[in-house]
């Protein structure tokens, strides 16, 4: 799906953010600057909502049941051994 810009003010500040980031087109440099945008609105979420959605993320990972989470294979894993 295409983006396109038809204001010339948006157009230039694409330009001059490219420019700034390195980014190798406009679509790049727009598509980090959206993201650090929803980086910045999470930040405003409540801690309770940002701290909730890193449990649950945690969560997911450990199972249903995570008494049966093995840290030390977990470890094994992670430090290849």
């Amino acid at each position: 799906m295409s983006l396109f810009i038809r204001d010339a003010e948006i157009d230039a500040l694409a330009d001059e953010l490219m420019r700034r980031l390195g980014t190798k087109s406009k679509s790049e440099a727009v598509l980090r600057a959206l993201q650090n945008e929803l980086m910045r609105a999470d930040d405003k979420r409540p801690l309770v909502d940002r701290v909730s959605r890193i449990q649950d993320r945690v969560a997911s990972r450990l199972g249903k049941d995570p008494s049966h989470y093995d840290d030390k294979a977990y470890m094994d894993a992670m430090w290849e051994v």
